[in-house]
């Protein structure tokens, strides 16, 4: 992996791999977790509003033929720390993606028309969040497990705030934030001229550098309840635990814990819930290890009959890992090895890693991933489940 810095402060890092395809990730440092309490929602809109039109392609359809007449890969998300733009073509058309992603990024209208009309798409977007109990109850989740950090308040924002946006807003916080010293773009694949194309392209000026910080966040002192009634059939658990970073050394115990419990069909919570007992279809478990906060859950879709019974024996399988063996941490060891190397054939999952590790200390430290994972020991996680699993928040999104 090769790390530069050009000269307008924009920092790149280009991953060889040879391949047919190459990918160029592009991520600005800005997220919900950045927005003010008048601004909420204001980074995941403005991702959608890019692809809306620059001055040398006006309109949405311009844009993503660019790529999708080729064969391509062209989209972006946005998350609690960050907004990502990709595109995946062929090795050939590396120049294209970089054109077309430094004009949408450098260029856009940001056209009170295409605000006006992306409204209405994005709280779309959001209705659909809630009519989708599998993403909803990790919306509920960290709005109820976390109480000062930003990352509570839901990516897609506040409605109300949505609703009020105009141009002068938009375009205030684009000029803010999409600055080439605030972005970092991922190439992955076999391409030696990758800096003469970035430099030619992406020539935007250096500009005042955003600091954020985050209060800290109090530990739970006691269990929470949270319970909703919806118009569906099956009722949806999580108990969400708060943890650390991904700074934070223990969060490579949280991985070795999360592939004891809830790998594939194999972990303890499928096979003590799913494959002896049979309550429930969907179950597993999650840790989520950002930037500058974490957090580990457990989940299944049950009867709502069972919810008190699957509560114990989600506690009862953490609890147990009091006693876990020498064996059950190398088989998660091994488990994370495999899925982990196996996710990065894919090209585009490299150039997210690079990204992911960039922002979080530095793109080199993905390398160490898979050997700070191998040094976790039984007495981590022992240590592990004493210090982090003893109050949660418990979420249910009760059906008929």
């Amino acid at each position: 992996m090769k790390k530069a810095i050009l000269g307008n402060g924009l920092t790149v890092l280009y991953y060889p791999k040879k391949s047919n395809s190459v990918v160029v990730e592009v991520m600005i440092n800005v997220g919900s977790c950045h927005e003010k309490s008048n601004e909420r929602g204001i980074s995941h809109f403005l991702e959608h509003l890019l692809f809306e039109g620059t001055s040398r392609r006006p309109s949405n359809k311009e844009i993503s033929n660019e790529i999708e007449r080729i064969g391509g890969d062209f989209n972006a998300y946005t998350s609690t720390g960050k907004t990502c733009f990709y595109a995946k073509v062929l090795r050939k058309h590396f120049s294209i993606a970089v054109d077309v992603l430094a004009d949408i990024l450098q260029n856009p209208l940001l056209r009170e028309e295409d605000i006006k009309k992306e409204k209405n798409v994005v709280l779309k977007e959001i209705a659909m969040i809630y009519d989708e109990p599998r993403h909803y109850q990790w919306v509920l989740l960290q709005q109820n497990l976390f109480e000062k950090h930003p990352c509570k308040y839901p990516t897609y924002g506040d409605i109300k705030i949505i609703k009020a946006l105009n141009r002068k807003k938009v375009q205030d916080f684009f000029q803010k934030h999409y600055l080439s010293n605030n972005m970092v773009i991922s190439i992955v694949g076999d391409i030696p001229n990758w800096r003469k194309e970035i430099e030619k392209q992406f020539t935007s000026k250096k500009g005042k550098a955003v600091k954020t910080s985050f209060p800290a966040e109090p530990t739970l002192s006691k269990d929470k309840r949270i319970l909703v009634k919806k118009k569906i059939f099956n009722t949806h658990l999580v108990l969400g635990f708060k943890t650390v970073s991904r700074l934070h050394a223990d969060s490579y115990v949280l991985d070795v814990i999360n592939g004891i419990l809830g790998r594939g069909q194999s972990g303890k919570m499928f096979t003590e819930i799913r494959s002896i007992r049979g309550l429930a279809y969907d179950v597993g478990t999650q840790v989520l290890d950002e930037a500058d906060f974490g957090y580990f859950a457990a989940y299944a879709i049950i009867d709502k009959k069972n919810i008190s019974l699957v509560k114990d024996l989600m506690l009862k399988e953490i609890q147990s890992l009091k006693n876990v063996s020498e064996n059950e941490v190398k088989e998660a060891q091994d488990f994370i090895e495999g899925d982990y190397l196996l996710e990065i054939e894919d090209t585009q999952k490299i150039a997210d890693q690079l990204l992911f590790w960039q922002q979080v200390k530095d793109a080199s430290a993905m390398k160490e991933y898979l050997k700070k994972i191998k040094k976790v020991t039984v007495a981590d996680v022992k240590r592990a489940v004493e210090k982090y699993f003893k109050h949660y928040a418990q979420v249910v999104l009760e059906g008929k």
